[in-house]
C-alpha cells in the first residue's frame, strides 16, 4: 500500500454499509438472498463496522406483495442470511418515523441479532422520532437519529431540533443530504453545527450523502476533515436515484489497514456489475437537475421510469418554471 506523510486515519471513524437498505429503494427491497449474503460476507471480510440490512417498517403501510423482506427485516429473515452473526460486523436496520410499528416490530435487543437502530425523521416528525429513539435505547440498542431533507430545514427549526437531539438517548446524529444538493461549504457548515450541538454529550456525528451532483464522496471527505466519525457508503454507490458515496472510494481514501478494499472490488465484479444491467442507479442528468433546484429526486426517478427518460431540457424547464 502506498504511504505518504499526509495519509492518516482516525481510529474513531466507523463505516456503515447501507447497500441493501438504500439500494433496495430502487427495487422495492426485492433482493435475492444470494446478493444480501454476498454483501454481508463482503462487509465481514472488508472489516466494515456496520451493515444496514434494511428497514423496520410497517407491513400495513408497505404491502408485502410489492416489497421484499428487507423492507421489514423480520428476525427470521435476517438470521436466514447471517445466522447468529458470529463476526465483528454489527448489524443495523432503519425505522422511518410514522412508517414503523416500532413498539411491536423492533424486538428487545436480547432477542435480536441487530445491534443498531437508525431512526429516520423529517423535521415535522421529530416528536415521534424521539419516542422511537427512547424505545430502541430502552430495548438495549445503539441508536442513531437521521434528520432527512436537511437542505430545506429552516435554521431556527434545525437549532431546535439539534437541542432536542443533544438531550435525547441517541448515540449518533447524522447529517443527511437527501437531495444530493449540498456543496462542501454547506457540509462544513452543518458538520460544525452538529458537532457543536453534541459537544460534551458523548454523541458522534455521521454523514449520509447522495450523489446527484457527483459530490457524495467529496462531501463525505469534507465531513471527515471537519471531525465527523460515522460514515455511510454503499457498494458501487448503489442507492435511491443517483445513489450514495461509493464504498470503494471511501475505503481507498481512509487508508486504514483494517479495511480490505479487494473484498469490495470482488463483490462489485461478481455481483454489482451484473446487477447494473438490471437496475439503474448513478449520477444521471435528471438527478443533477432535481439537486440543482433542491428538490427530492422522486420526479427524476419517475422520469427515468417513463418513455421520456432522456428529455433533459423539458425536465429542466419544468422545474425552472415551477
Amino acid at each position: 500500500m502506498a504511504k505518504a506523510p499526509w495519509v492518516t486515519f482516525r481510529p474513531e471513524i466507523k463505516v456503515l454499509d447501507c447497500t441493501i437498505r438504500d439500494g433496495g429503494l430502487i427495487n422495492g427491497h426485492m433482493f435475492e438472498d444470494k446478493l444480501v449474503k454476498a454483501v454481508y460476507d463482503t462487509c465481514v471480510v472488508a472489516g466494515i463496522d456496520y451493515m444496514e440490512i434494511g428497514y423496520k417498517n410497517d407491513k400495513k403501510i408497505f404491502a408485502p406483495d410489492t416489497h421484499g423482506s428487507w423492507k421489514y427485516c423480520d428476525e427470521d429473515d435476517i438470521r436466514r442470511i447471517v445466522e447468529d452473526n458470529d463476526s465483528n460486523l454489527k448489524l443495523s436496520a432503519m425505522a422511518d418515523a410514522e412508517k414503523s410499528n416500532y413498539k411491536q416490530d423492533i424486538l428487545p435487543k436480547k432477542d435480536s441479532v441487530l445491534d443498531l437502530i437508525r431512526v429516520a425523521t423529517y423535521i415535522h416528525q421529530i416528536p415521534t422520532a424521539l419516542n422511537m429513539v427512547k424505545d430502541a435505547k430502552d430495548k438495549g440498542y445503539e441508536v442513531s437519529v437521521n434528520l432527512m431533507a436537511l437542505s430545506i430545514v429552516k435554521d431556527r427549526e434545525l437549532d431546535e431540533a439539534l437541542d432536542l437531539f443533544a438531550d435525547c438517548e441517541a448515540d449518533v446524529v447524522v447529517i443527511v443530504d437527501s437531495f444530493g444538493s449540498m456543496y462542501s461549504e454547506q457540509i462544513r457548515h452543518y458538520a460544525r453545527k452538529y458537532l457543536k450541538a453534541v459537544k460534551g454529550t458523548g454523541k458522534e456525528v455521521g454523514i449520509h450523502a447522495h450523489n446527484n451532483q457527483q459530490l457524495a464522496f467529496g462531501n463525505t471527505i469534507e465531513a471527515i476533515v471537519c471531525g465527523v466519525n460515522r460514515l455511510d457508503a454503499t457498494i458501487s454507490g448503489i442507492g435511491r436515484g443517483a445513489g450514495n458515496c461509493p464504498m470503494e472510494n471511501l475505503l481507498s481514501f481512509l487508508r486504514n489497514p483494517k479495511f480490505n478494499l479487494r473484498a469490495v472490488l470482488q463483490c462489485i465484479e461478481e455481483h454489482f456489475l451484473p446487477l447494473s444491467k438490471e437496475l439503474e442507479w448513478g449520477a444521471l442528468i435528471p438527478y443533477l437537475i432535481t439537486a440543482y433546484f433542491n428538490q427530492h429526486p422522486r420526479s427524476a426517478m419517475e422520469l427515468r421510469a417513463g418513455d421520456k427518460k432522456d428529455n433533459y431540457v423539458e425536465f429542466y424547464d419544468h422545474w425552472n418554471e415551477a
